[in-house]
């Protein structure tokens, strides 16, 4: 199943007017870890997977790489990453992230940001990235953390008051798709276990190289207070992992 929401006008306005779609990277509460387990990108050849509005791939310009692709379903998020990039070492393809189909060893870094807990074949991924890495190249992704994902509703548990009181964790073994609602649309999940998501990286050829569940900054916090209990369990996991020389 490829998902293409963000080509819907409503859901893709609700979108755009998000923090880190108002903000870019900056307004992104995991980005200062995901941008420590990015290497040193200048000189290098680097691939974008749901690359939205281009925030990664103009970042990794900005760090002096050679070129970049950046691929999305989506053709409103292109049109709008297209608009606002002038750089002709970055190209934008339209195109569902299992459908790639790159030269083996194209790449020497490839990122993907929230964008594989919609891909329902994740394996496939795995093994397509591994394949157009070079040789000593890094795979950076985010996704969902299982505990966000094990529920299909995605939300708090509350009292009479309606505050927060935690956050449910149920059905965590079961890997199957969540009909969830974001931006009050119905969209599909995939939940898998952290079990799942390192193992699969592994078994593909990749050796792990870091591990992250990070919380937003008090600087994030104080400019974007919605963002105040995301510190009380983990929203995103990032993994770093790299292609054996």
């Amino acid at each position: 199943m490829k998902q293409n929401k963000y080509d819907d006008p409503l859901f893709f306005e609700k979108y755009s007017q998000m923090p880190r779609s108002v903000g870019g990277l900056n307004a992104a509460g995991e980005w200062y870890v995901l941008r420590s387990m990015i290497p040193g990108l200048k000189d290098k050849k680097v691939l974008d997977l749901g690359c939205g509005f281009g925030w990664h791939c103009r970042y990794a310009r900005e760090q002096g790489a050679q070129f970049v692709v950046g691929v999305d379903i989506s053709a409103r998020m292109l049109e709008r990453a297209r608009a606002t990039t002038h750089d002709t070492a970055i190209e934008y393809r339209q195109q569902a992230i299992e459908d790639i189909d790159f030269a083996d060893g194209s790449f020497d870094v490839v990122i993907s940001s929230l964008a594989l807990h919609y891909v329902a074949a994740y394996e496939v991924v795995c093994r397509k990235v591994f394949r157009c890495l070079a040789a000593g190249g890094t795979f950076v992704l985010s996704v969902e953390h299982p505990v966000f994902t094990a529920l299909a509703a995605q939300d708090w548990y509350y009292d009479e008051q309606g505050q927060r009181l935690h956050w449910p964790v149920d059905n965590y073994q079961q890997e199957t798709l969540r009909q969830t609602r974001f931006l009050d649309t119905d969209v599909v999940k995939y939940h898998r276990t952290v079990a799942t998501l390192l193992n699969t990286l592994m078994d593909a050829g990749f050796r792990i190289t870091t591990i992250a569940e990070p919380q937003p900054t008090a600087e994030v916090i104080a400019a974007y207070p919605e963002m105040k209990d995301e510190t009380r369990r983990p929203i995103f996991l990032l993994v770093a992992a790299v292609k054996p020389v």
